[in-house]
């Protein structure tokens, strides 16, 4: 119960710091300075932390990195569209 809430806390941590940046993007449509190698990267790894989660079946770990993996995508994508 513990470990689930502190993953919940985690998670929902770095999922939100996310959001300040896909807005950002989102209103200016400029994504110049972030690193589309880096970016790309990271979404994948999150990608990854998705699959295992759901092989754990670790709600923490699907829960926080759907989110994150959909916001990393959609501010990739940006990136690929706007460079």
């Amino acid at each position: 119960m513990l470990e689930d809430i502190l993953g919940f806390a985690a998670g929902t941590l770095t999922t939100i710091a996310f959001v300040p940046q896909f807005l950002k993007a989102w209103k200016t449509k400029s994504t110049k300075d972030i690193s589309l190698f880096m970016f790309l990267i990271f979404t994948i790894g999150v990608a990854l932390w998705l699959i295992y989660g759901i092989m754990k079946l670790d709600y923490p770990i699907i829960a926080a990195n759907a989110i994150t993996v959909t916001l990393a995508s959609m501010i990739l994508a940006m990136k690929i569209k706007y460079g």
